[in-house]
């Protein structure tokens, strides 16, 4: 996937994520599910959240002020993949997990639609940015703007899952 496909691919991503957000009932929303782990707030927060300080760092990057570093070959081959190794459960690295928090559904809407206006402002920068000047993700190592972009989209993707499981649970 080229730098096009990804961004029309958040934008369609985040578009289900608001579409899923008008199906959540007001009073389920922020209910931890009785199997443990997140509610559909936090997850909401946390994957908006982290897709605009996502977009912090490719600016970053698109700016010329990143470090020429290498990417280490299993990040490259997430990114090519397209998808997190199976079988594992991530968790947050602490600067996100610190920032976790409950936010009602008005609140995620409209995190949803800054993020996308932040994206789509940065989005022709991205595609004209340095493929060399990097900065550090907090696990997956030195991210150029492109890299970024695609992380983007599989922590996304990542985050519909949990999704999927937090409604299946409150069944």
């Amino acid at each position: 996937m080229g730098i096009a496909r990804d961004f029309k691919h958040i934008v369609e991503v985040v578009t289900d994520y608001k579409e899923r957000l008008n199906t959540i009932n007001d009073a389920v929303f922020e209910l931890s599910p009785p199997t443990g782990g997140w509610s559909f707030s936090e997850v909401y927060f946390h994957i908006l959240d982290a897709s605009v300080l996502t977009l912090d760092e490719i600016k970053v990057c698109t700016n010329g002020n990143g470090k020429r570093k290498d990417t280490a070959f299993i990040v490259k081959l997430i990114l090519f993949l397209g998808s997190l190794p199976p079988g594992k459960k991530y968790e947050a690295p602490n600067n996100l997990a610190e920032r976790l928090k409950k936010i009602n559904k008005t609140e995620a809407m409209e995190l949803a639609d800054h993020f996308l206006f932040l994206l789509t402002e940065e989005y022709p920068n991205i595609r004209h940015a340095d493929q060399g000047v990097k900065t550090r993700h907090p696990t997956m190592g030195y991210l150029n703007a492109a890299q970024w972009l695609r992380f983007m989209r599989i922590h996304l993707e990542h985050h519909v899952k949990q999704l999927d499981r937090i409604k299946e649970s409150l069944k």
